[in-house]
């Protein structure tokens, strides 16, 4: 949007252009000072360090579902694999985490010895430490780098982002879309899991990494003084995530992928390259799927092949689905509540219901409301959660005579909801 003034044309400032990125911003930035200000870490304590972990890994899961609104919510690509992405940034990160870990208990073990180690035998000591557990001791060619935390740093953007460009490249090069599309990223996210299962695979099988939340070289800083450096480092990666998926969808770009989830073969016909944009999107959205994983498993301390399982990335699109598909603010209202509900459900902490006949236990049950809430918002409210936005700003859909507003329910082609 542009305004004629004095003979030039001004542009507005993004700022103004999208009051609602402002005001997520600053609703993140003073939720985490009011939970730095409680916690234990640098606070009065009154948040444990348990749950502001709880916290912290919510906002990186809040990170993944705003890169799967972009995939699927603007873009139109319903990728069942995302969270394999995510899983693959927390083995990245999980490797270098347990390598350096286990070479300090090593060259302590070592010290005590008549002759110094060599380097061979603190090498030969980590490996048997780490794969001892699966009957190997000896490292496999894709511990390589593990020693370097640059190097796996990188590996947390390469990895998934490679991954995906190749992916991408050849489905979409052959115009797969729809369910078919989202059936191959399921088989995809399928694949890697019962591989990363083998102990053969290099990953410790379904052992995976543990012992993740233990940062090498810092064994005097308490816990809840790391939760708090992993809660921040979550908030920044959301607020900078948020902000690039805000731009990104603000512009000429964000009309175009717009325009190809609602018709594809309309702006094909355009002259614009389809295939391209997809690719962009969908390569992007996996970088920033590992970088919420990289954050994610320190805080939980593990990570294994049942978090890459295809459950996984399904439960990811529940999560958008009931936040609002389409809107980047109800992606993260989506994630935040369905997450921090289940930890409440399946945490044992909410009351079971006796109904004398039957007891229901919300451990067992909570899948099925999880199901039932997919299933009525599906029905009911496709707008999800981020629809009640739409009635307190007085936003409607736009009249359209009568006429469809695209092939998918609630898809928007006059007016887009503000971002």
């Amino acid at each position: 949007m542009s305004v004629v003034a004095a003979g030039r044309v001004t542009r507005k400032p993004f700022a103004l252009k999208h009051p609602s990125v402002v005001i997520f911003i600053a609703v993140l930035a003073l939720f985490t000072v009011g939970v730095t200000l409680l916690a234990e870490g640098f606070g009065i304590g009154v948040i444990s360090t348990s749950f502001v972990k709880t916290l912290g890994k919510t906002l990186c899961l809040c990170l993944v579902a705003l890169a799967m609104d972009l995939v699927w919510g603007y873009c139109g690509i319903l990728s069942l694999g995302h969270m394999a992405f995510f899983g693959i940034g927390g083995y990245a990160i999980g490797m270098w985490l347990m390598y350096a870990r286990t070479e300090i208990i090593v060259v302590q073990s070592l010290a005590a010895a008549p002759l110094p180690p060599t380097p061979q035998e603190i090498s030969d000591g980590i490996a048997a430490q780490i794969f001892g557990v699966v009957g190997a001791s000896e490292f496999p060619p894709i511990w390589a780098v593990a020693h370097s935390l640059p190097l796996q740093l990188a590996a947390v953007v390469l990895v998934p982002g490679l991954i995906a460009l190749v992916f991408g490249w050849l489905a979409f090069r052959s115009r797969v879309t729809g369910v078919y599309l989202s059936i191959l990223t399921q088989a995809m996210t399928l694949a890697l899991s019962l591989y990363l299962f083998q102990n053969d695979s290099g990953l410790r099988g379904n052992n995976g990494l543990s012992g993740l939340q233990n940062l090498p070289g810092l064994d005097d800083v308490p816990q809840s003084t790391v939760s708090m450096w992993f809660f921040w480092a979550s908030a920044a990666a959301l607020g900078t995530g948020y902000l690039l998926c805000a731009w990104i969808v603000s512009g000429k770009f964000g009309s175009v992928i717009r325009a190809i989830r609602d018709d594809e073969a309309r702006v094909r016909f355009l002259g614009y390259s389809v295939e391209a944009y997809k690719l962009f999107i969908f390569t992007l959205t996996a970088i920033i799927a590992g970088l919420a994983g990289a954050l994610y498993y320190p805080q939980a301390g593990i990570v294994n092949p049942a978090e890459i399982a295809p459950i996984a990335s399904i439960y990811l699109a529940v999560w958008v689905a009931i936040g609002g598909r389409g809107r980047l603010y109800g992606a993260v209202i989506g994630a935040a509540f369905v997450s921090l509900l289940s930890t409440w459900f399946t945490g044992g902490q909410a009351p079971d219901i006796n109904l004398g006949f039957y007891t229901i236990e919300w451990v067992d049950w909570w899948i099925v409301l999880l199901g039932l809430s997919f299933v009525a918002v599906t029905l009911f409210a496709p707008r999800g959660i981020g629809g009640l936005f739409d009635l307190i700003t007085e936003r409607r859909a736009p009249d359209r005579k009568g006429a469809p507003l695209g092939p998918d329910q609630g898809a928007l082609l006059e007016k887009e909801a503000d971002k």
